[in-house]
Protein backbone atom coordinates (compact mmCIF):
# COMPACT_ATOMS: atom_id res chain seq x y z
CA UNK A 1 0.00 0.00 0.00
CA UNK A 2 2.57 2.60 1.10
CA UNK A 3 4.89 1.96 -1.85
CA UNK A 4 2.06 2.75 -4.29
CA UNK A 5 1.10 5.95 -2.50
CA UNK A 6 2.21 9.43 -3.51
CA UNK A 7 2.28 12.30 -1.04
CA UNK A 8 2.50 15.84 -2.33
CA UNK A 9 1.95 19.43 -1.25
CA UNK A 10 -1.46 20.80 -2.26
CA UNK A 11 -1.82 24.41 -3.38
CA UNK A 12 -4.26 24.66 -6.31
CA UNK A 13 -7.98 25.33 -6.26
CA UNK A 14 -8.69 21.94 -7.87
CA UNK A 15 -6.60 20.06 -5.31
CA UNK A 16 -8.21 21.83 -2.38
CA UNK A 17 -11.68 21.10 -3.77
CA UNK A 18 -10.71 17.42 -3.53
CA UNK A 19 -9.78 18.00 0.10
CA UNK A 20 -13.24 19.47 0.70
CA UNK A 21 -14.91 16.35 -0.66
CA UNK A 22 -12.73 14.10 1.51
CA UNK A 23 -13.62 16.19 4.58
CA UNK A 24 -17.30 15.51 3.86
CA UNK A 25 -16.64 11.78 3.43
CA UNK A 26 -14.62 11.47 6.64
CA UNK A 27 -16.59 13.63 9.09
CA UNK A 28 -19.98 14.10 7.42
CA UNK A 29 -19.84 17.86 7.97
CA UNK A 30 -19.39 21.02 5.97
CA UNK A 31 -15.75 21.42 4.85
CA UNK A 32 -13.40 24.34 5.37
CA UNK A 33 -13.95 27.14 2.83
CA UNK A 34 -11.51 27.27 -0.07
CA UNK A 35 -10.52 30.86 0.64
CA UNK A 36 -9.28 29.74 4.07
CA UNK A 37 -7.18 26.77 2.91
CA UNK A 38 -5.75 28.63 -0.10
CA UNK A 39 -4.76 31.60 2.06
CA UNK A 40 -3.13 29.32 4.64
CA UNK A 41 -1.19 27.46 1.91
CA UNK A 42 0.15 30.77 0.61
CA UNK A 43 1.16 32.15 4.02
CA UNK A 44 3.25 29.63 5.92
CA UNK A 45 0.70 26.83 6.08
CA UNK A 46 1.15 23.29 4.80
CA UNK A 47 -1.48 21.08 3.16
CA UNK A 48 -0.49 17.56 2.10
CA UNK A 49 -2.41 14.97 0.10
CA UNK A 50 -1.95 11.20 -0.08
CA UNK A 51 -2.91 9.78 -3.48
CA UNK A 52 -3.58 6.24 -4.67
CA UNK A 53 -3.92 5.96 -8.46
CA UNK A 54 -4.41 9.75 -8.55
CA UNK A 55 -7.31 9.51 -6.04
CA UNK A 56 -7.01 11.60 -2.87
CA UNK A 57 -7.34 9.16 0.05
CA UNK A 58 -5.84 11.22 2.88
CA UNK A 59 -4.79 14.75 3.73
CA UNK A 60 -3.31 16.92 6.44
CA UNK A 61 -3.96 20.63 6.88
CA UNK A 62 -1.84 23.00 8.95
CA UNK A 63 -1.52 26.76 9.30
CA UNK A 64 1.01 29.01 11.07
CA UNK A 65 0.57 29.66 14.78
CA UNK A 66 2.18 32.16 17.12
CA UNK A 67 2.04 32.46 20.92
CA UNK A 68 4.19 34.39 23.40
CA UNK A 69 6.94 35.00 20.87
CA UNK A 70 7.02 31.40 19.60
CA UNK A 71 6.01 30.42 16.07
CA UNK A 72 4.86 26.91 15.21
CA UNK A 73 2.82 24.95 12.70
CA UNK A 74 -0.73 24.26 13.89
CA UNK A 75 -1.74 20.93 12.32
CA UNK A 76 -5.50 21.35 12.38
CA UNK A 77 -6.83 18.35 10.41
CA UNK A 78 -5.75 14.85 9.43
CA UNK A 79 -8.30 12.79 7.53
CA UNK A 80 -8.16 9.37 5.87
CA UNK A 81 -10.89 7.90 3.66
CA UNK A 82 -12.71 5.09 5.50
CA UNK A 83 -11.61 2.50 2.92
CA UNK A 84 -7.94 3.33 3.52
CA UNK A 85 -7.76 3.62 7.30
CA UNK A 86 -5.39 1.48 9.43
CA UNK A 87 -2.93 1.20 6.55
CA UNK A 88 -0.26 3.57 7.82
CA UNK A 89 -1.31 6.52 5.66
CA UNK A 90 -1.76 8.86 8.62
CA UNK A 91 1.74 8.11 9.89
CA UNK A 92 3.19 8.68 6.41
CA UNK A 93 1.45 12.04 6.13
CA UNK A 94 2.77 13.11 9.53
CA UNK A 95 6.33 12.06 8.71
CA UNK A 96 6.21 14.04 5.47
CA UNK A 97 4.70 16.96 7.33
CA UNK A 98 7.59 16.87 9.79
CA UNK A 99 10.24 16.80 7.06
CA UNK A 100 8.74 19.72 5.12
CA UNK A 101 8.03 21.71 8.30
CA UNK A 102 11.72 21.45 9.21
CA UNK A 103 12.66 22.79 5.79
CA UNK A 104 10.21 25.66 6.32
CA UNK A 105 11.96 26.57 9.58
CA UNK A 106 9.54 25.15 12.12
CA UNK A 107 10.74 23.19 15.15
CA UNK A 108 7.32 22.69 16.78
CA UNK A 109 4.04 21.30 15.43
CA UNK A 110 0.91 21.31 17.59
CA UNK A 111 -2.55 19.83 17.18
CA UNK A 112 -5.50 18.53 19.17
CA UNK A 113 -7.26 15.20 19.38
CA UNK A 114 -9.82 13.50 21.61
CA UNK A 115 -7.87 11.72 24.38
CA UNK A 116 -10.44 8.93 24.49
CA UNK A 117 -9.66 8.00 20.87
CA UNK A 118 -6.83 5.63 21.78
CA UNK A 119 -6.02 4.80 18.15
CA UNK A 120 -5.21 8.45 17.50
CA UNK A 121 -3.30 8.62 20.76
CA UNK A 122 -1.15 5.65 19.80
CA UNK A 123 -0.20 7.30 16.51
CA UNK A 124 0.44 10.71 18.02
CA UNK A 125 2.36 9.69 21.12
CA UNK A 126 3.82 6.20 20.64
CA UNK A 127 4.64 6.38 16.93
CA UNK A 128 5.34 10.07 16.36
CA UNK A 129 6.65 10.83 19.88
CA UNK A 130 4.56 13.93 20.43
CA UNK A 131 3.69 14.68 24.07
CA UNK A 132 0.77 16.31 25.86
CA UNK A 133 0.54 18.33 29.06
CA UNK A 134 -2.40 20.58 28.11
CA UNK A 135 -6.06 19.58 28.44
CA UNK A 136 -8.76 21.72 26.80
CA UNK A 137 -12.32 21.35 28.11
CA UNK A 138 -15.04 21.31 25.45
CA UNK A 139 -12.52 22.80 23.03
CA UNK A 140 -14.84 23.21 20.03
CA UNK A 141 -18.19 23.40 21.78
CA UNK A 142 -21.05 21.16 20.66
CA UNK A 143 -20.39 19.39 17.37
CA UNK A 144 -22.90 17.32 15.43
CA UNK A 145 -20.64 15.17 13.26
CA UNK A 146 -20.66 11.39 13.70
CA UNK A 147 -17.53 11.29 15.86
CA UNK A 148 -18.32 14.10 18.31
CA UNK A 149 -22.07 14.35 18.75
CA UNK A 150 -23.44 13.87 22.24
CA UNK A 151 -20.24 14.64 24.18
CA UNK A 152 -18.20 17.67 25.25
CA UNK A 153 -15.37 18.08 22.75
CA UNK A 154 -12.51 17.76 25.24
CA UNK A 155 -9.08 17.64 23.60
CA UNK A 156 -5.43 16.93 24.26
CA UNK A 157 -3.24 19.69 22.81
CA UNK A 158 -0.08 17.87 21.77
CA UNK A 159 3.39 19.27 21.17
CA UNK A 160 5.65 17.68 18.56
CA UNK A 161 9.16 19.01 19.09
CA UNK A 162 10.47 17.75 15.77
CA UNK A 163 14.15 18.59 16.36
CA UNK A 164 14.33 17.17 19.90
CA UNK A 165 16.14 13.96 20.92
CA UNK A 166 12.80 12.60 22.14
CA UNK A 167 11.54 12.66 18.54
CA UNK A 168 14.71 12.18 16.50
CA UNK A 169 15.97 9.29 18.64
CA UNK A 170 12.55 7.61 19.02
CA UNK A 171 12.70 7.73 22.80
CA UNK A 172 9.68 5.59 23.70
CA UNK A 173 8.26 5.63 27.24
CA UNK A 174 6.32 2.36 27.29
CA UNK A 175 5.36 2.02 30.97
CA UNK A 176 5.99 -1.72 31.00
CA UNK A 177 5.60 -3.32 34.39
CA UNK A 178 3.94 -0.30 35.98
CA UNK A 179 1.14 -0.87 38.45
CA UNK A 180 -2.26 0.43 37.39
CA UNK A 181 -3.38 2.88 40.07
CA UNK A 182 -6.63 3.81 38.38
CA UNK A 183 -9.04 0.92 38.66
CA UNK A 184 -11.71 -0.17 36.23
CA UNK A 185 -14.30 -2.88 36.16
CA UNK A 186 -16.49 -4.60 33.58
CA UNK A 187 -20.19 -3.74 33.50
CA UNK A 188 -22.95 -6.28 33.00
CA UNK A 189 -22.88 -5.31 29.31
CA UNK A 190 -19.15 -6.27 29.14
CA UNK A 191 -17.96 -2.67 28.90
CA UNK A 192 -15.18 -0.99 30.89
CA UNK A 193 -15.97 1.53 33.61
CA UNK A 194 -13.60 3.64 35.75
CA UNK A 195 -14.04 3.40 39.54
CA UNK A 196 -12.60 5.10 42.65
CA UNK A 197 -11.09 8.00 40.69
CA UNK A 198 -11.17 10.67 43.42
CA UNK A 199 -9.65 8.36 46.04
CA UNK A 200 -6.85 7.40 43.66
CA UNK A 201 -6.06 11.01 42.74
CA UNK A 202 -5.74 11.92 46.43
CA UNK A 203 -3.04 9.26 46.81
CA UNK A 204 -0.81 10.75 44.08
CA UNK A 205 1.83 13.27 45.10
CA UNK A 206 4.26 15.33 43.04
CA UNK A 207 7.01 12.79 42.41
CA UNK A 208 9.28 11.30 39.80
CA UNK A 209 7.13 8.31 39.06
CA UNK A 210 5.40 6.89 35.99
CA UNK A 211 1.61 6.66 36.00
CA UNK A 212 -0.63 4.72 33.62
CA UNK A 213 -4.22 5.75 32.95
CA UNK A 214 -6.78 3.42 31.30
CA UNK A 215 -8.99 4.57 28.42
CA UNK A 216 -11.42 2.52 26.29
CA UNK A 217 -9.77 0.49 23.55
CA UNK A 218 -12.64 1.35 21.20
CA UNK A 219 -14.37 4.49 22.38
CA UNK A 220 -16.69 4.95 19.37
CA UNK A 221 -18.09 1.43 19.86
CA UNK A 222 -18.62 2.06 23.56
CA UNK A 223 -20.27 5.40 22.82
CA UNK A 224 -22.66 3.88 20.28
CA UNK A 225 -23.73 1.19 22.77
CA UNK A 226 -23.90 3.28 25.97
CA UNK A 227 -23.66 7.06 25.66
CA UNK A 228 -24.06 7.56 29.43
CA UNK A 229 -21.00 5.42 30.05
CA UNK A 230 -19.11 7.38 27.39
CA UNK A 231 -19.97 10.61 29.23
CA UNK A 232 -18.79 9.01 32.47
CA UNK A 233 -15.42 8.26 30.85
CA UNK A 234 -15.23 11.83 29.56
CA UNK A 235 -15.70 13.50 32.93
CA UNK A 236 -13.61 11.06 34.95
CA UNK A 237 -10.63 11.13 32.59
CA UNK A 238 -10.95 14.93 32.37
CA UNK A 239 -10.45 15.06 36.14
CA UNK A 240 -7.52 12.63 36.00
CA UNK A 241 -5.59 14.33 33.21
CA UNK A 242 -6.18 17.87 34.45
CA UNK A 243 -4.96 16.89 37.92
CA UNK A 244 -1.86 15.08 36.64
CA UNK A 245 -0.94 17.83 34.15
CA UNK A 246 -1.20 20.38 36.98
CA UNK A 247 1.25 18.24 38.97
CA UNK A 248 3.78 18.45 36.12
CA UNK A 249 3.09 15.21 34.27
CA UNK A 250 2.92 14.77 30.51
CA UNK A 251 1.35 11.99 28.46
CA UNK A 252 4.21 10.38 26.52
CA UNK A 253 2.81 7.18 24.99
CA UNK A 254 0.00 4.65 24.92
CA UNK A 255 0.58 1.07 25.99
CA UNK A 256 -1.74 -1.28 24.14
CA UNK A 257 -3.28 -4.23 25.96
CA UNK A 258 -3.84 -7.52 24.21
CA UNK A 259 -7.45 -8.71 24.26
CA UNK A 260 -8.55 -6.14 26.85
CA UNK A 261 -11.26 -3.51 26.87
CA UNK A 262 -8.81 -0.73 27.71
CA UNK A 263 -5.44 0.63 26.64
CA UNK A 264 -3.20 2.72 28.89
CA UNK A 265 -1.76 6.22 28.64
CA UNK A 266 1.74 6.44 30.10
CA UNK A 267 2.43 9.69 31.96
CA UNK A 268 5.81 10.84 33.27
CA UNK A 269 7.11 14.10 34.77
CA UNK A 270 7.51 16.42 31.79
CA UNK A 271 10.91 17.55 33.00
CA UNK A 272 12.27 14.05 32.36
CA UNK A 273 11.45 14.13 28.62
CA UNK A 274 14.36 15.30 26.46
CA UNK A 275 12.79 18.10 24.39
CA UNK A 276 15.80 20.38 24.00
CA UNK A 277 17.23 20.76 20.50
CA UNK A 278 20.98 20.15 20.44
CA UNK A 279 23.05 23.10 19.20
CA UNK A 280 23.95 22.90 15.55
CA UNK A 281 21.55 20.04 14.79
CA UNK A 282 18.42 20.03 12.69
Amino acid sequence: MSSDMEIRVLTTNKELQQVQQLEKDVWNMEPLPLHQTITAAQNGGLILGAFMDDELVGFSYGFPGFNKGKSYLCSHMLGIHKHYQDKGIGARLKQEQMAIARDMGYDLIVWTYDPLESRNGYLNLSKLHAICSTYAENCYGDMEDSFNSGLPTDRFKVEWWINSPHVKENQLVDGSGMDVLFQWETTLEKQPQLINVEETLKSISDSDTTIVVPVPACFQKLKSENNELAIDWRFKTRQIFQTLFTKGYAAASIRKSENQLVHYYVLVPKQLIDLKEKAGEK
